[in-house]
């Protein structure tokens, strides 16, 4: 089943990406969806409150691998939103 994919097989999400995601229970692209970009956003920047998570590396990076689109290819509105939805500036 493509939800089942491993994050790996997803785009945006990169070895470092996928290590942090499954540190905090997320494996595959059904617990992503379940979870949201926004809310997983969130709980990687609780788990390493001691790095820098920019937005485009990983809110952004995050919805496109659900959306199986590349993050540069929200348009500014989209970004605008999801960082209102993340609490974001």
């Amino acid at each position: 089943m493509v939800n089942n994919k491993p994050l790996s097989d997803l785009k945006n999400i990169g070895k470092t990406v996928e290590h942090r995601l499954n540190e905090i229970g997320i494996h595959t692209k059904t617990d992503l969806k379940q979870v949201g970009a926004v809310k997983a956003y969130q709980l990687l920047s609780e788990a390493y409150p001691d790095k820098h998570l920019p937005v485009c590396y990983y809110l952004y990076s995050l919805e496109g691998a659900i959306q199986h689109k590349n993050w540069d290819e929200f348009s500014e509105k989209e970004k605008a939103q999801l960082r209102r939805d993340a609490h974001l500036k």
